[in-house]
């Protein structure tokens, strides 16, 4: 509550009237108490699905509402079963629910509507096409997998998870107006998760812990500490997705932060992004929030004078990694230097090697089950499972070195879309570049992070729709551009015709 108090006036200054705010911070609060007063997930879900397409009506922005939201909801998941020969109809969580009551009608809408580019006619739509047909076509194919399994994973799951974020992202932005309303609005919901993973990490305490138990679901919010000290996860299951929200949120308000009047709300926001950082304790994604911050300083307005500044700010700030946390020193969590569990920096090179062989011996497809080969099998964890932290290794053992490919294509294309945009703007200062110089540094920060983690839980939800932003944004400029180079010339207006 504190926290919303604070951030509805920059909010409401920045992005979105009053009455915007407070129907998103009401349905916030609302979900939060349904998730811990139902005591029964199908309660939680039916009430939540019925908040959410009540809200979904009233607002003007769904895909910031949508934004916003995903933060909010838990990692919790349960199976809808089904009838006859098909026993499950597919698994329902929070994120797909936000997408089945928010995007999907934001879609149907969209779809309807004569001014919006129709899907398929740009470069990243065929290759995120591609990329989901190739799935599809892979699993369909795989040992062991049924029909009904085939078309739920590679379609149905891909549909509402990959197509829905980048479709509505790409096509309902289209003013810096609603682009400040989306990202405001997942700043605002960055803030409270930060603030509630900071007070996680003080006293050791999850408080979304033991929701699992209690509605009878899979996922499990884990306890996992590093040296004493608990890893923050709030809503999102584990350490590593909170630290990877945070590092997000770090890209962000690199544009949101330059559109808050007051240098005291900004300091505030700044604080909380990155205390909430820390909390996670995570290093892979304090070394994408670096990439992001160095990106979006490389392409200011004034590059060597603002890297020079970042450069004295660092020097300046090394003294600090000589502060204890919790009985051991900042030093200790620096990723490579650092000596707290380096062991996990050994276990990814390992991996790596034992996946390379492992894709080599099917290159171009992959394979299903190719953590059951011995190399494989040799990763196991304590915990008995292989944990595969490596989003571009993944991708290459199910979809082999093609899917791979098609995948970086996607993110390459929609980065060099932001690049010669903000390189057809004449001034740099322009908010619109610093908006896509935002953009660019978080996109290009989250292909560094996914390195070290896998895309589960909330990964994708983040990654598909901010490349759908960059998408829109790159035709926001080109429209612009357009109408400028339309728009018949204004002479001069000379002497005679002034007099």
């Amino acid at each position: 509550m504190v926290v919303f108090a604070i951030a509805k006036a920059p909010a409401c200054v920045v992005a979105m009237t009053a009455r915007e705010f407070e129907r998103r911070r009401n349905l916030w609060l609302a979900l939060t108490l349904v998730v811990f007063l139902a005591h029964n997930f199908w309660v939680y879900i039916i009430a939540s699905g019925i908040l959410l397409f009540l809200a979904a009506r009233r607002d003007p922005n769904r895909f910031a509402l949508f934004f916003m939201l995903l933060l909010g909801l838990p990692t919790l998941e349960a199976e809808i079963r089904g009838v006859g020969p098909i026993r499950t109809l597919f698994t329902i969580d929070g994120y797909r629910l936000l997408s089945l009551t928010l995007l999907l009608p934001a879609y149907l809408y969209l779809r309807r509507q004569p001014e919006v580019e129709r899907f398929g006619r740009s470069l990243p739509d065929k290759l995120i096409l591609i990329h989901m047909v190739i799935f599809f076509v892979l699993k369909a194919k795989a040992d062991g997998v049924s029909v009904t399994d085939a078309l739920r994973q590679g379609v149905f799951y891909s549909f509402i998870e990959i197509f829905l974020p980048y479709y509505v992202a790409s096509r309902s932005l289209r003013t810096l107006q609603e682009f400040r309303g989306v990202l405001t609005a997942f700043m605002v919901g960055a803030l409270v998760v930060g603030t509630i993973g900071v007070f996680e990490w003080a006293k050791g305490w999850l408080l979304y812990g033991g929701l699992d138990e209690l509605m009878g679901t899979k996922r499990s919010l884990i306890y996992a500490g590093r040296e004493g000290s608990i890893r923050a996860v709030v809503t999102f299951g584990l350490a590593i997705p909170f630290g990877y929200v945070m590092a997000v949120a770090t890209g962000i308000f690199l544009y949101v932060s330059r559109l808050v009047l007051t240098p005291t709300a900004s300091f505030l926001g700044w604080l909380v992004v990155l205390a909430g950082l820390v909390a996670g304790l995570s290093r892979g994604p304090w070394v994408g929030a670096a990439v992001m911050l160095f990106v979006f300083v490389l392409t200011s307005a004034s590059a060597l004078s603002a890297v020079a500044k970042l450069s004295a700010v660092g020097l300046l700030s090394l003294p600090m990694l000589a502060l204890p946390v919790k009985d051991k020193l900042l030093l200790d969590y620096v990723p490579f230097i650092g000596t707290i569990q380096s062991r996990n920096i050994d276990y990814r090179w390992q991996l790596l090697e034992a996946g390379a062989e492992v894709v080599m011996r099917n290159p171009w497809f992959g394979t299903f089950d190719a953590l059951s080969h011995p190399e494989m099998l040799a990763m196991r964890q304590g915990q008995g499972i292989i944990d595969v932290v490596n989003s571009y290794l993944e991708l290459a053992l199910e979809r082999g070195l093609v899917g791979l490919a098609v995948f970086v294509a996607f993110f390459v294309v929609v980065i060099a879309g932001i690049l010669r945009s903000m390189k057809s703007l004449p001034e740099k200062r322009d908010e619109r570049h610093v908006l896509g110089q935002a953009l660019l540094a978080t996109l290009l920060g989250i292909l560094v992070m996914i390195v070290t983690v896998s895309s589960v839980l909330i990964i994708p939800w983040i990654y598909w729709s901010l490349a759908g932003v960059g998408v829109a944004y790159a035709r926001m400029i080109a429209v612009e551009a357009h109408d400028v180079a339309k728009s018949p010339a204004v002479p001069p207006r000379t002497a005679s015709a002034t007099r």
